[in-house]
């Protein structure tokens, strides 16, 4: 007895010693640990950092989503904080105006010098996020008292001034990422940055020179900003650069042709600026370039083999320049990269005096004929505008559909939006009913494509040649012309490259031709490659709609939904959507068919726009949120590969989603489409999954914005991007993503992450 006595005391003693070093060695300091309340304190008490007390041992929290303490030698080595606020990129108001404190920010008694000041004393730090926080206010210089910092990543705040030129003091650095931000001006000079490898700066308004970088670089994001020079030659030197984004800012001059050929570059985005010239066809592009985005700019001649070459290890994206190569259709006419050539040079001078003299004689004559065909020209069009006043006038008084006008005095064109997402469609035109009845052959039933809620359509040719559907609505008659003629003006700006784009109208009327009755008919461009549930039904077809494509689908109806949302306000909701009503062209890309016209707002019962008119919803909000549940069905079914026919279907299959969410990987695997198994990234599939689910909430008011949606998929197609590039097989990214991240954002994924650089690839918010 006394024996086991002994033997259990020796026990406990052994214990406690063991456990002694473990004490000493993961507890802070005291000082630490004041600074630790005190953060907790100034960010006003976030949820990440909800639960601290005086008996908190920070170095054995266990590591989640949104906080991440990392101890060493008795000091915090690494301190991870992702908010819940959202920022700039989700509100894009606030780039527009006067910064303002909001609820999305901190409060008004928040001060980012004494904030700064506090952090900067847990000088041992060697990585810092501090991401969708709120944070405002100017950087101060005391930001690069930090002596071991590597990883800095203060994304997705309210941070407003120019980036601090101290911030190029840090001697080890290897990761920057103020991305979503509200910096502007200069960015200071960073090659004094030896070990930088990761440069964030998107999404601010930055500018408008080029940052200054050293050629070690390896990841350099720079879109959504203000840059206005040429892209420097210095990069072609950059042999360790994987990923250049410049999209989206106005940069001009040529595209450096060393860049296609650098050794170790992966995915280059030069998109959306007013970038000229044509590319030397003689280069060579490196083998592992995979992804090239040339889009949106002014560029010309054709494109080099080794981009224009149709292989399946490389996505290249050329269209709206004014390109010789690929499908004309998605090019700008030359005379638009080149609009000055359209004007006609003027003479040189002279030199000889009976040159002059011959010239003087013929501008004399020359412009006495041109005043006179000018004059003639004029009075010509002046009567020809008074004959059609007139005629106008008589059609308005004498019609039988008269009344009131409706004027738009709440609309609000996205001008901006429609030059981005405006298609290479022929002139928007007015049809006579003679030109609508010569493309349908006299309505021919044997042109007749459906009748419904839309109406009746009809397949028809154009005198062109081209292939058109012409939808026919009967209207009542309290409809006056002048009110029908201001809502297809706004009908007439709906074009973008999501939505089947409207080529034109006809307005008939009893004062036009007696025999008709009151209809108009809206000419659309014909899409014959099928619908997007045939995609994924039909089991040829569904097997080139791998993930990547499949993700491609549904940014597509994503960026479509936000058009319709934001083109005019109030937007545009109550779209009917559903995979049999989003059509897919020759390129797989979606165009939603059955959006919302904004005719007038009380049609008769009969019309195709009542099921979804404001009236059957309590508000506008509540109508976009409907357009939001829809699309979440649409990817539940793009994601699983089964029809919805029913809500208990949605219901059952949203349900197996979120399980999969909760339990092992491949439970959620298991849950997706056989035919895209093995093609995704698991992060990448999750991040899909979460938003989806979000989308079909019961509470209206939890769905998220279109904009939370396409920045999540964005983000997921990121992913995909990085796992792809890396080489790796289904699933390999479930196991350790977490760990290459330095926290995994939940619910809107409002902050950016900053992989730890150490072989390891960083996914960021898009």
């Amino acid at each position: 007895m006394e024996k086991s006595r002994c033997s259990c005391c020796l026990l406990l003693v052994v214990f406690i010693l063991a456990s002694l070093p473990l004490c000493s060695v993961g507890q802070l300091t005291q000082f630490e640990r004041r600074i630790l309340f005190r953060v907790q304190k100034l960010l006003e008490f976030p949820p990440a950092l909800q639960g601290w007390s005086n008996w908190t041992n920070f170095c054995y929290l266990p590591p989640s989503p949104s906080l991440t303490i990392v101890c060493s030698g008795n000091h915090v080595t690494e301190l991870t904080v992702i908010g819940n606020k959202t920022s700039p990129s989700v509100n894009p108001k606030s780039l527009r105006g006067n910064f303002s404190v909001s609820d999305q920010t901190l409060s008004e008694h928040f001060s980012i010098d004494s904030f700064v000041t506090t952090i900067t004393k847990l000088w041992r730090l060697k990585v810092l996020t501090l991401a969708s926080l709120g944070l405002w206010g100017p950087l101060p210089a005391k930001i690069n008292r930090f002596r071991f910092l590597q990883v800095l990543n203060i994304s997705s705040n309210f941070i407003y001034g120019e980036i601090p030129p101290s911030i190029a003091s840090y001697k080890y650095l290897r990761s920057l990422v103020l991305a979503d931000n509200l910096f502007n001006g200069t960015v200071p000079n960073l090659t004094s940055l030896a070990f930088l490898q990761e440069l964030d700066l998107s999404d601010n308004l930055l500018g408008p020179k080029f940052p200054s970088l050293g050629n070690n670089i390896v990841s350099v994001i720079l879109n959504n900003n203000t840059f206005q020079t040429e892209i420097p030659l210095e990069l072609k030197s950059f042999n360790q650069m994987q990923r250049l984004d410049i999209s989206s800012n106005q940069l001009n001059g040529s595209i450096p042709t060393a860049l296609f050929s650098l050794p170790s570059l992966q995915y280059l985005n030069v998109a959306s600026n007013q970038l000229k010239g044509s590319l030397e066809t003689n280069i060579s592009c490196s083998d592992k370039l995979g992804f090239v985005d040339l889009s949106n700019n002014q560029l010309t001649g054709r494109l080099p083999p080794c981009i224009e070459s149709n292989s399946s290890n490389r996505i290249v994206l050329y269209s709206w320049n004014c390109l010789s190569s690929g499908n004309s259709n998605y090019q700008h006419l030359y005379s638009f990269c080149y609009p000055a050539l359209a004007v006609l040079p003027t003479t040189p001078k002279q030199k000889h005096h009976s040159s002059n003299k011959l010239g003087l004689i013929l501008g004399i004559g020359g412009g006495i004929v041109g005043g006179v065909l000018a004059l003639g020209l004029l009075l010509f069009f002046i009567f020809r505008k008074v004959r059609a006043n007139k005629r106008y006038k008589k059609s308005m008084f004498n019609s039988p559909i008269r009344s009131s006008p409706v004027l738009l005095t709440d609309t609000r064109y996205a001008s901006e939006a429609m030059r981005f997402g405006a298609l290479g469609l022929p002139p928007y035109h007015e049809f006579t009913l003679e030109e609508i009845e010569e493309a349908t052959n006299n309505f021919d039933p044997s042109n007749l494509l459906g009748q419904g809620l839309k109406g009746q359509l009809y397949k028809g040719w154009l005198r062109d040649g081209s292939v058109v559907v012409v939808r026919c609505l009967k209207l009542k008659d309290r409809h006056s012309p002048q009110s029908l003629l201001q809502h297809m003006d706004v009908i007439s700006k709906l074009r973008h490259r999501h939505l089947v784009g409207i080529l034109g109208h006809c307005i008939v009327t009893y004062q036009d031709h007696p025999n008709a009755a009151n209809s108009v008919y809206l000419v659309f461009e014909y899409i014959s490659n099928g619908t997007l549930r045939s995609h994924l039904t039909d089991w040829r077809k569904r097997e080139a709609l791998k993930w990547s494509q499949r993700m491609a689908v549904t940014i597509g109806v994503a960026r479509g939904i936000q058009f319709l949302h934001t083109v005019i306000a109030p937007g545009i909701f109550g779209n009917d959507l559903k995979t049999e009503n989003i059509l897919m062209d020759g390129n797989l890309s979606a165009k939603i068919n059955s959006y919302n016209l904004p005719l007038p707002a009380r049609v008769g019962s009969d019309s195709p726009f009542n099921k979804h008119s404001l009236g059957h919803l309590s508000s506008a909000e509540q109508a976009e949120k409907e357009d939001i549940y829809q699309f979440g069905a649409i990817v539940v079914e793009v994601i699983t590969g089964k029809t919805i026919t029913s809500q208990s279907v949605l219901d059952e299959l949203k349900l197996q989603l979120e399980k999969g969410l909760t339990d092992a990987p491949a439970k959620l695997r298991a849950a997706t489409d056989p035919a895209i198994r093995g093609t995704f990234a698991y992060e990448s599939l999750r991040t899909a999954v979460e938003i989806t689910t979000k989308c079909l909430s019961k509470d209206p008011s939890q769905r998220p914005s279109i904009e939370d949606v396409l920045w999540n998929l964005q983000y997921s197609v990121q992913v995909q991007d990085g796992w792809t590039s890396s080489g790796n097989l289904s699933g390999k990214l479930s196991g350790n993503l977490s760990g290459m991240l330095s926290g995994r954002l939940s619910g809107k994924l409002s902050g950016r992450l900053s992989g730890n650089l150490g072989g390891n690839i960083s996914f960021k918010r898009p």
